[in-house]
């Protein structure tokens, strides 16, 4: 590395997996990392990567119990980054101290009140605790929204925080990767891998939080579509995680339990291929900070 580069620490627990969040940090080291100007570290308890520019760092992760999840890995992190010179940390979730917080969703308690309904369980306050302790430190000088939902929400919790200092960017699609797939070829491989014939209309849903993103809502209008077009040979493809068994049983007591075809997570290198294979996308999100 050149002598004058800048040190860059990106942080995020799972680092090109699964996620939008993911995604956005991958895609940003990845970038970084072709440019001899950065030295670019991630600390992350599990990757892929595709670059050999990129040093890694494993932080451990403490589940059980469940509510040491966030602490652990900013407790973890925080060590770690300690023993080291950074010029630029750079969080994308919450750790106890970073010079930039990319914000991928809204403050923890609005997102447990407001958008779950739920009353905040002891993982919650322990998220919230490593959350406040990030936005109120003084080592943290910029806040990133990627959406203007994110940015009025992180206001309103936090209007203690000059809002000169939290700024909107955005995350972006690259495009290029669903248009070189061979829609034909793709087509033919994730239909045959999931039992689904080439006449079929397939309906692709992907979501790693199907009871968010609306499965509730569409697996009974697709059992009304198929109702009005019985000469239709309808199928749903699910991609992502979620409670296959609760939302199988909900398709089979709308009578099209062989309808709805869920195919768990797949690859991010691969995902393009479901995209070409499909013939509509359906998302009924109840909520998204910035819906990809």
């Amino acid at each position: 590395m050149n002598s004058k580069s800048k040190k860059i620490a990106i942080a995020i627990p799972k680092y090109g997996l699964t996620g939008g969040a993911e995604h956005f940090a991958y895609e940003l080291a990845e970038r970084l990392s072709r440019n001899p100007h950065y030295e670019i570290h991630v600390f992350a308890n599990k990757w892929q990567s595709g670059s050999q520019q990129i040093t890694f760092h494993k932080i451990p992760i403490i589940s059980f119990p469940k509510f040491l999840t966030t602490i652990s890995f900013a407790f973890f992190t925080e060590r770690k980054l300690s023993k080291m010179n950074f010029d630029v940390v750079h969080a994308h979730d919450r750790l106890f101290n970073a010079d930039l917080f990319t914000m991928h969703g809204i403050p923890h308690r609005i997102w447990v009140h407001e958008i779950r309904r739920k009353s905040m369980s002891l993982f919650d306050y322990g998220t919230w605790w490593v959350e406040k302790s990030l936005v109120h430190s003084k080592q943290c000088r910029m806040f990133l929204a990627v959406s203007n939902v994110a940015k009025d929400a992180f206001i309103q919790e936090y209007n203690d925080v000059d809002p000169g200092k939290v700024h909107v960017v955005p995350p972006g699609v690259d495009a290029g990767r669903f248009q070189k797939a061979d829609r034909n070829l793709c087509r033919e491989e994730v239909r045959n891998r999931h039992g689904i014939n080439d006449e079929d209309c397939v309906i692709l849903f992907v979501s790693m939080n199907f009871d968010i993103k609306g499965l509730d809502r569409l697996i009974p209008g697709i059992a009304k579509l198929r109702k009005n077009n019985p000469g239709e040979n309808i199928k749903l493809l699910v991609v992502g995680k979620g409670n296959e068994k609760k939302y199988g049983e909900l398709a089979r007591s709308h009578g099209i339990g062989d309808t709805v075809v869920f195919a768990g997570v797949v690859d991010r290198k691969r995902i393009g291929n479901y995209y070409a294979a499909a013939d509509l996308f359906a998302m009924l999100s109840r909520f998204d900070t910035f819906g990809m």
